[in-house]
């Protein structure tokens, strides 16, 4: 459709914030043509004739910069790059149109003229660095997606945004092929590579061969579908932060090199770490230049590169760190000249030595613990002025928990940005395990798009207008602005005040115990919110009108806190289970453990909806990357096994990994976790019938038993969400008024 004349003027010249001038340039591009009119056709097929976008160009060191104005059915969309034009389509779309995307859930009913903005929609980022995904992302959320899971993602993150997106996917295929020209077979570095689901821990130089060994088929198609997601990235105008070499080497590594000097990393958490090259010798630097060559043959280049040295206890031995840290920048800038080096803020990373030695104004620090701990508060003194992201990390190990401490966001994030020699110049947004928390993915990307600080109270009241819709009213339905102002007040109201970024999980997941007070080890142990003020939010969503029930993202939401409520059910309920035990009140353990089994069914029940929750479809997903039954099975276990045991014994049990990665999802609950609650109980049942003590249960044998011979589970979903949430409701109390019944 062409433009309108009103639209054509308007888009000669654009005013950014601050009445700085842009001039606009390049092409207008409408129809799918262009990398964000090619999104803009797999996002809304019908309206791809009513969007037409457009290059502005930008200074070197200008922020990026977007503005949307038209007509009814024309619109232009104008901005710095592809990705910052498809954020500029969204903030129109919510702001305007009243729909949404996310990585779950959509709200994309739409007329089929795109309505006109009543005035500009235009922002400008506050920050350089937009940057997004955790190390162990590919671990925790997939780690065999397909191209197109990997599409959609990228488009959903252009969406909201980000300009920087970390990307360890294919580096196995990197390691192989390096290695092999230092005195290594074929065998022997894939036997050293950790299967797929394990991998970040491997790059991350914490672990190895767990899983594998991979196969070459499985190798080649993982760089071809790494390729394929680089060359995504470039088209959007994103940068993908690959992993660079910083010294992890296979065993055995200096007996096959002459000169080269390798220190003993110990252990961590149960496995025994790689090697350490040492970065200051000639061989390093040869290693070091043949990682980044093959790295730019199979997967291409990077203006970023992503490496943490020591992490989460390394041991330098007599190395100096600097020296060591200088040394790998060196090979750095050999290879990339003009590349950033980021490196993760966590625990005592990045050392002091390491910033000391190197070019503080090349490096970028994504903050995984801005909004963690109390103490937290000077990140200028911490790392000497080096610039850095404002950071958060919801979820540890990809937990089904609904929640974030958005009132730290909020506050903390304008507070350092604008405070005097603020060296912040970005955001990351680092879950352990992404596609969950749509409402954290959207209000933390806002941060970097906003103007002073985001008002809580007005963002949450809005949310449901662009997640679900709008009825004739063009408001938000009042039930949905009740109902999140709840879930605002709850599980997006914690704080750092008490040292967590994380809701708290459920016990359903935990091993069982009596005194269990978390599923993962390293998860809260109390409530972080009120369970009884958080269940106000079903009835309210329940109650929401008819007309804005059948969207994805509004079933996704019901699903959310549907599960959140049942889950709070055991934490409930199993002290009430430990007081019958301890009074040796047979009948009330029998009627209190009839009900817990009763509550983990209706559990299975309601994630059994979703395509998400099922664990029949991660285990799927796993086994078709395999091209025989025995390479399928391997992949099936290294997936099952991340989310259960996450390694072998010792991991497990004394390293306190199990349930790590604990998720509610169907055919966890109804397989691993019923088997070891039904097995616990009725142990404690016998011993008070018995009058004797409980017999201990081998529950790593347990698990693996389970995890190697459990039959296959549903990889689609089954029954309806609102159906199911109307049986929580009504199990839990007074039933709701329910427009449906009025």
């Amino acid at each position: 459709m062409p433009l309108s004349r009103r639209t054509l003027l308007g888009s000669l010249a654009l005013t950014a914030s601050g009445g700085a001038v842009v001039a606009a340039s390049g092409v207008a591009r409408a129809g799918g043509e262009g990398a964000a009119g090619r999104a803009l056709a797999r996002l809304l097929p019908r309206h791809t004739d009513q969007v037409t976008f457009r290059n502005v160009e930008r200074r070197r060191g200008d922020p990026d910069f977007f503005r949307v104005h038209g007509d009814e059915g024309a619109l232009l969309v104008e901005g710095t790059t592809p990705a910052v034009q498809l954020t500029g389509l969204h903030w129109y779309l919510r702001s305007t149109a009243r729909a949404s995307f996310s990585w779950t859930g959509a709200q994309n009913r739409l007329p089929g003229r795109l309505p006109a903005p009543a005035a500009p929609v235009e922002r400008t980022a506050n920050v350089r660095h937009r940057f997004v995904l955790n190390d162990t992302n590919e671990g925790y959320t997939g780690p065999h997606r397909t191209w197109d899971q990997w599409e959609h993602t990228l488009d959903v993150l252009a969406l909201h945004g980000y300009n920087e997106v970390f990307l360890s996917l294919g580096a196995d295929a990197v390691y192989h092929r390096v290695f092999q020209d230092f005195g290594y077979t074929d065998a022997e570095v894939r036997d050293w590579i950790p299967g797929p689901a394990h991998q970040p821990w491997w790059l991350l130089q914490n672990m190895s061969s767990f899983g594998g060994p991979v196969t070459r088929q499985l190798l080649d198609a993982r760089a071809a579908l790494a390729r394929r997601v680089v060359d995504r990235a470039h088209a959007l105008g994103m940068t993908p932060v690959l992993p660079g070499y910083f010294g992890t080497v296979p065993p055995g590594f200096a007996d096959r090199n002459p000169g080269a000097r390798t220190v003993p990393q110990g252990e961590w958490v149960g496995f025994r770490r790689p090697d350490w090259l040492d970065p200051r010798g000639e061989v390093f630097a040869r290693v070091a230049a043949r990682f980044y060559a093959v790295q730019h043959e199979l997967l291409g280049t990077s203006d970023m590169y992503k490496m943490d040295l020591l992490h989460e206890g390394g041991q330098p031995g007599d190395v100096p760190v600097g020296e060591a840290a200088r040394a790998v920048e060196t090979a750095l800038r050999t290879a990339r000249p003009d590349a950033v080096w980021a490196m993760l803020g966590w625990q005592n990373n990045p050392r002091t030595d390491i910033l000391d030695a190197v070019d503080r104004n090349r490096v970028f620090i994504v903050d995984g613990l801005s909004d963690r701990f109390p103490d937290v508060t000077d990140r200028e003194a911490d790392w000497g002025g080096t610039p850095y992201a404002f950071g958060s990390i919801w979820n540890f190990g990809g937990h089904t928990a609904m929640g974030a401490n958005t009132p730290d966001w909020a506050e903390l994030y304008e507070k350092w940005r604008t405070r005097s020699g603020s060296a912040l110049d970005g955001i990351a947004l680092m879950p352990e395990g992404a596609d969950n928390n749509p409402a954290a993915l959207a209000l933390f990307s806002d941060l970097a798009w906003s103007d002073g600080r985001v008002d809580l109270a007005e963002w949450f009241a809005e949310w449901p207008a662009y997640r679900y819709g709008t009825g004739p009213s063009g408001r938000p339905d009042p039930r949905a602005v009740t109902a999140w102002d709840v879930l605002r007040r709850t599980a997006y109201g914690t704080t750092r005040s008490d040292s967590w970024s994380e809701p708290h999980d459920g016990l359903f997941g935990a091993r069982p115990s009596l005194t269990a007070k978390s599923a993962a080890s390293w998860s809260p142990e109390r409530l972080r919110h009120d369970p009884e003020e958080f269940a106000r939010a079903l009835p309210a969503l329940l109650a929401v009108a008819p007309a804005l029930r059948s969207g994805s993202g509004y079933r996704y939401d019901l699903l959310d806190v549907t599960r959140q409520v049942l889950s709070h059910r055991s934490r409930q309920l199993l002290p009430r289970i430990r007081a019958a035990y301890g009074e040796k009140d047979q009948a009330r353990f029998a009627e209190l453990t009839d009900e817990w089994f009763r509550w983990m069914e209706l559990l299975e029940k309601a994630v059994a909806t979703d395509p998400g929750h099922l664990l029949g479809r991660w285990t799927a997903e796993a086994r078709a990357w395999g091209a025989t039954r025995e390479e399928r099975d391997r992949l099936a276990y290294d997936a099952e096994s991340l989310l259960t045991v996450w390694g072998p014994r010792k991991a497990a049990d004394e390293g306190g990994l199990r349930d790590y990665a604990n998720r509610e999802w169907s055919g966890l609950l109804s397989g691993l976790y019923a088997l070891r609650w039904r097995t616990y109980f009725d142990e404690l049942s016998a011993a008070l019938a018995e009058n004797r003590e409980p017999e201990p249960v081998d529950w790593y044998a347990l698990e693996e038993e389970w995890l190697r011979g459990h039959p296959p589970y549903a990889t689609e979903p089954t029954g309806d969400i609102v159906r199911v949430a109307r049986q929580v409701r009504d199990a839990l109390g007074p039933r709701a008024p329910d427009p449906d019944r009025e």
